[in-house]
């Protein structure tokens, strides 16, 4: 296994913030674009010239002291071609983890790492490597709430105000506002406590959740490193203590075996499931409401990418078949050439279109895209996936 790369130059925009971006996952919502070695983060989906990692990168740097991606050894070369500082820089490091364990693995082992580097105070803050943010120095602005609510031992999430009553998300029940006795700080600028998270709802659940004021889970957290590992020895003292001896090791010879040794040992979970539930039932997690106007995409279907889709074929790949289903011809393949794909009366379908597969799906059923991936697995078609 290759020793993880540590990375080199300072980061403009210094701050108190080190940024963890968990990149796993194959994207099975978003086949046959999106593959177990060519995943949707490393995908210039939105046509900006930029993959979802880079715009990730780009958007959170300049607010931070330190920024680690974590990623599987199938995703190393893709990452570092996108991203070649991240192999010659002090403050950029990419650490590679020897198997998905799910999120909270793979954030622990970054914020660890951290925390042995840059002491208890060091506030951590991750964030997904597949999301789009329109406007970023909204992101940033809660951020810095965050950070302070943080300070004060709170982990804390961003929430996101609803634009609709969507049941492809989580959602967050904000309660009191934070309070520190003065009548200034975090409270003012708008951190609450957490209520309850709530997993995605049905249809009429998520208008129920929109209309008392619940806001989506995306997935953000910023917490200092020590708060970090406090309640993860108290709640998960294994995982813990395994995370510990893994960072003491870094930066040794040893690193690598300490890794390979205890990782296959952790217990496979999500951290909404093993710190921010469960913290929050306890009253120690907090949520800041991002501005309405953050523009956040989470692209993890064929319905959200083809809202961002400008113009029919745009990304070579994807189509957007307009709602009065009128007829559509194009070639999608990236080259120029392939079959034609023509549609008549058929509205409001995706259409995505690889050299090797061709997807047709109702928008409105685009989170069942996974059940296909799902069958190709079960029928050996790894060649597919």
């Amino acid at each position: 296994m290759p020793r993880p790369l540590v990375v080199s130059a300072i980061l403009g925009g210094m701050s108190d913030l080190h940024v963890i971006i968990p990149a796993g996952g194959a994207g099975t919502r978003l086949w046959p674009l999106s593959r177990r070695r060519r995943p949707k983060f490393l995908l210039d989906l939105a046509g900006t010239g930029r993959t979802l990692l880079q715009g990730t990168v780009d958007r959170l740097e300049e607010s931070a002291s330190s920024v680690t991606i974590v990623t599987g050894q199938a995703h190393r070369d893709g990452v570092l071609a996108q991203l070649p500082e991240f192999a010659s820089s002090d403050n950029r490091t990419l650490l590679i983890e020897p198997s998905g364990r799910d999120s909270m693995a793979a954030i622990g082992l970054a914020a660890y790492v951290v925390r042995e580097r840059f002491g208890d105070d060091a506030i951590v803050g991750s964030f997904a490597a597949d999301h789009l943010i329109a406007r970023p120095e909204l992101l940033r602005t809660a951020v810095e709430t965050a950070i302070g609510a943080a300070r004060d031992g709170y982990v804390v999430t961003i929430g996101l105000t609803p634009t609709e009553a969507s049941t492809a998300y989580g959602y967050i029940a904000p309660g009191p506002a934070l309070s520190d006795g003065s009548g200034e700080g975090v409270a003012e600028r708008g951190a609450r406590r957490v209520a309850e998270f709530v997993e995605k709802p049905d249809a009429d659940t998520a208008a129920r959740y929109v209309a008392a004021g619940y806001l989506w889970n995306a997935g953000m957290f910023i917490v200092s490193a020590g708060v970090l590992a406090a309640h993860l020895a108290r709640l998960l003292p294994d995982m813990h203590a395994r995370l510990e001896t893994i960072a003491r090791a870094w930066g040794t010879p040893e690193f690598d075996e300490v890794l390979a040794d205890n990782w296959p040992h952790l217990m496979k979970i999500a951290i909404d499931h093993a710190i921010a539930e469960p913290v929050a039932a306890d009253g120690g997690v907090a949520v800041v409401p991002a501005d309405a106007q953050l523009g956040w995409t989470d692209l993890g279907d064929f319905e959200a990418l083809t809202g961002i889709v400008a113009e029919a074929g745009h990304l070579g790949e994807a189509l957007r078949v307009e709602s009065d289903g009128a007829a559509v011809f194009g070639s999608l393949t990236q080259d120029g050439e392939g079959p034609l794909v023509a549609l008549v009366g058929v509205p409001d379908v995706a259409v995505a279109l690889t050299p090797d597969a061709i997807l047709v799906t109702r928008r409105d059923r685009a989170q069942s895209v996974k059940a296909v991936v799902d069958q190709l697995a079960d029928r050996g078609r790894s060649d597919l996936l």
